[in-house]
C-alpha cells in the first residue's frame, strides 16, 4: 500500500513529516488550537465597510474581521437561474437519488444517480444531453456508486463505485476509458472526492479499517493523473472529542453499534482547498485555519452564534432518542446535554476560485410536519428547521459578506462553487430533488 503522511501538502510533493498529535505535526497543533489565546503586538485597520485586525504569530497571520464586510451594508441573495427536475415527466428529469453533482468548463452538468445507477448529464440552460454508465460490473458500469464525482481538466470524468471497488474513467463523451484501484476497496461514504490543482484526485478512504468503528480515521487517497497512487493524506486532527452518544446491540453475528453526535454540539470541520492544504477549524468559536505551506492564515469573526430555542432542543433529544432505539430499544442518553447554543459556523466549503464559504446555522423556526402520520405514536406534529446564510471569505481572510441560504438548498450532495455561480440540490416537501444553479447577488448590485 502506498505510503500514509499526516501531513497538508501540495498534491506535487508528499511529506515526510513525522506523525505527532495523531495527525498534525506539533507545531501545526499550537497553531490550530492556541491562536485565540495568544495576544501579540498587531494592527488594527478600519476601512469605509470594516474593521479588521491582524496579528502575527509565528507562521501564522491571524486575521479577524470585529465587524463589517467587504460588501458594507445588506446581504447577498442566492438567485436560481436554471432547476432540473420534475416530479412527473420523462425519467432522465426524475431524480431517486442523487449522490453528486459536477460542472464543466462549458457549463455542462453532471449529476449521479445512485438509485439507477448512472451519470446524467445536461447542458447549461438545463436541457438533457446523455445517460454515461449502468447498473452492473463490467467497463462503464457501475455496482454502487456514492458521492465521488469530479470532472479533470481534460474533460475525463472520474466515478467513485465501491460497489465494484475502483474508480470509473470515462472520456468526455462518455465512453468508457479505464479503472483506477481504491485501497481499500468497498467503502461507502457521503464525503466528496476532490480534485486539486494539476489534477491529483482525493479520494476518501479508510486509512485502518480494521480499527473498530469507534476508531475509524478517514484520510484522502492522492491519485495522480495517470491513475498511479501517490500515498494517502492524514485529514487534520486536534485532538478535539466532539461529544458523541453511543448504541450498542449484541446479536450471535456480532457487535453492532450506532455513534451519533450531540446535538448542536460543536465538532472538528475540515475542508481541502483547490491549492493543495486544508481548512481546518473547532466550530465551537469562529475562528478555522487555513493550512498553507509556508505561512497559516487564521480567519476569525466576531459574532454571537444563534440560541437553542427549548422546543428545538426537545425536538432534536426526541429524534435522536429514536434514532438510536432503532439499534437498542432500551437505550438511554448517555451523552453530554444538548447545548444551549449552536456551533459557531456548520460546515466549511472550499470554492473553485478559492474563496472560503463558511455555512452558519442561524435560529430554528417551529413548522407543520408535512409527513405527520396521526396513527403513529411517534410522529410529531410539528419539525424545526432552521435557517442558514453563507459567510463569504477571500483566501487572505477579507470577509466579503454574509449570503441568505435558499431554504430548500440541501447541504448533501456538496454544492458546487465556482465564482458568482453555486449549483446545488434541493428538497421540496414531497421529497422531489432538483439541481439549481443560483447567480449570487451581493447586496449593492441586488435585485
Amino acid at each position: 500500500m502506498p505510503p500514509v503522511h499526516p501531513s497538508f501538502v501540495e498534491p506535487s510533493a508528499p511529506t515526510t513529516h513525522s506523525r505527532s498529535a495523531r495527525m498534525i505535526r506539533a507545531s501545526s497543533l499550537v497553531a490550530v488550537v492556541s491562536l485565540g489565546a495568544v495576544a501579540c503586538g498587531g494592527s488594527s485597520e478600519t476601512s469605509r465597510s470594516a474593521t479588521v485586525e491582524r496579528d502575527s504569530i509565528g507562521d501564522t497571520l491571524v486575521v479577524r474581521t470585529v465587524a463589517g464586510s467587504s460588501w458594507g451594508e445588506g446581504t447577498g441573495r442566492l438567485v436560481p437561474e436554471t432547476t432540473i427536475g420534475v416530479l412527473d415527466g420523462p425519467e432522465e428529469f426524475i431524480f431517486g437519488n442523487l449522490r453528486a453533482i459536477a460542472v464543466a468548463p462549458d457549463g455542462r452538468i453532471m449529476a449521479l444517480d445512485g438509485q439507477i445507477p448512472a451519470l446524467r448529464v445536461y447542458d447549461a440552460d438545463g436541457n438533457f444531453v446523455q445517460t454515461i454508465g449502468r447498473d452492473g460490473e463490467g467497463p462503464g458500469e457501475f455496482g454502487q456508486p456514492d458521492s465521488g464525482l469530479v470532472i479533470l481538466s481534460d474533460g475525463r470524468i472520474v466515478v467513485r463505485d465501491p460497489g465494484n471497488a475502483r474508480l470509473q474513467v470515462f472520456d468526455g463523451s462518455g465512453e468508457a476509458l479505464d479503472t483506477w484501484s481504491v485501497i481499500p476497496g468497498g467503502f461507502n461514504t457521503s464525503n466528496p472526492m476532490l480534485r486539486a490543482r494539476g489534477d491529483t484526485l482525493l479520494t476518501p478512504v479508510l486509512v485502518d479499517r480494521d480499527a473498530d468503528v469507534t476508531e475509524w480515521e478517514m484520510g484522502l487517497q492522492r491519485t495522480a493523473p495517470d491513475g498511479s497512487i501517490v500515498d494517502t493524506l492524514r485529514q487534520p486532527d486536534a485532538g478535539f472529542e466532539a461529544p458523541r452518544i453511543e448504541a450498542r446491540r449484541e446479536s450471535e453475528s456480532g457487535s453492532s453499534v450506532s455513534i451519533n453526535g450531540v446535538p448542536f454540539s460543536p465538532d472538528e470541520q475540515v475542508a481541502f482547498h483547490p491549492d493543495g492544504f486544508f481548512i481546518h477549524g473547532i466550530n465551537d468559536s469562529y475562528s478555522f485555519t487555513l493550512l498553507r505551506p509556508g505561512g497559516f492564515i487564521r480567519i476569525e469573526r466576531a459574532v454571537d452564534p444563534a440560541p437553542v430555542a427549548a422546543g428545538e432542543k426537545e425536538s432534536a433529544e426526541a429524534n435522536a432518542t429514536r434514532n438510536m432505539r432503532g439499534m437498542d430499544p432500551n437505550w438511554r442518553w448517555n451523552g453530554a446535554p444538548i447545548p444551549d447554543v449552536k456551533p459557531a459556523y456548520a460546515a466549511l466549503y472550499a470554492a473553485e476560485d478559492g474563496r472560503i464559504w463558511v455555512m452558519v446555522e442561524g435560529r430554528g423556526v417551529e413548522r407543520d410536519n408535512p409527513d405527520f402520520d396521526p396513527a403513529d405514536p411517534e410522529s410529531p406534529e410539528t419539525v424545526w428547521r432552521s435557517r442558514y446564510a453563507f459567510d463569504i471569505f477571500d483566501p487572505d481572510g477579507t470577509f466579503v459578506g454574509r449570503v441568505d441560504v435558499p431554504e430548500d438548498l440541501g447541504r448533501f450532495p456538496t454544492p458546487v462553487i465556482r465564482g458568482d455561480q453555486l449549483w446545488g440540490v434541493t428538497r421540496d416537501d414531497l421529497g422531489v430533488q432538483r439541481i439549481v444553479r443560483y447567480r449570487l447577488t451581493a447586496p449593492a448590485t441586488g435585485a
